[in-house]
């Protein structure tokens, strides 16, 4: 089960990236079996940053201080992206909302009660602080992208993920 699991993670994740111009370049389509066994064939741009330019890049990203203040003062969504699964095995940042990468362009579109009924949590307007996190920073920048697409004018993703919270968190209770 986890094998296929996995599959299917790597079949979306692949699906996303050749939907996004610019990630894949190369002659023709590449289908997602060729893919990852053609890598060489086509080019890869491994930084996905490189879309946003460095003004915006630094106020698109937050830390873990400036998302633990934004979470006390409730002055923000905070939208987890990682699949479900991910949530019940490592955990998640209290109040998030867990929107999948592949529904966040579709769920951000959405009627309001419909995003409150669909994923439990407020659905944000377009000039609300988003914080889109994933487990270690890389989804939740496809979000922002995404979200930014759509008009989200005070997105931000956080790029440490899960993997900074838990880090901090687990030092704090600790001392």
């Amino acid at each position: 089960m986890a094998l296929r699991v996995c599959c299917r993670l790597t079949r979306g994740l692949v699906r996303v990236l050749e939907s996004r111009s610019g990630l894949f370049t190369g002659a023709g389509g590449v289908n997602s079996a060729g893919c990852l066994q053609n890598r060489r064939a086509i080019g890869y741009r491994a930084n996905p940053w490189r879309s946003l330019s460095s003004t915006s890049q630094s106020s698109q990203v937050i830390t873990y201080e400036e998302l633990k203040k934004l979470l006390v003062a409730k002055s923000g969504v905070v939208i987890d992206v990682r699949e479900p699964w991910e949530l019940r095995e490592y955990g998640n940042i209290p109040s998030a909302i867990n929107v999948p990468l592949g529904q966040v362009t579709s769920a951000l579109q959405l009627e309001p009660e419909e995003f409150k009924e669909k994923y439990g949590g407020d659905m944000p307007s377009t000039t609300e602080n988003v914080v889109f996190t994933c487990l270690a920073g890389m989804r939740s920048i496809e979000a922002l992208q995404a979200a930014t697409s759509l008009g989200y004018s005070n997105a931000q993703h956080y790029p440490g993920g899960w993997q900074d919270w838990a880090k901090h968190e687990i030092l704090q209770t600790k001392e």
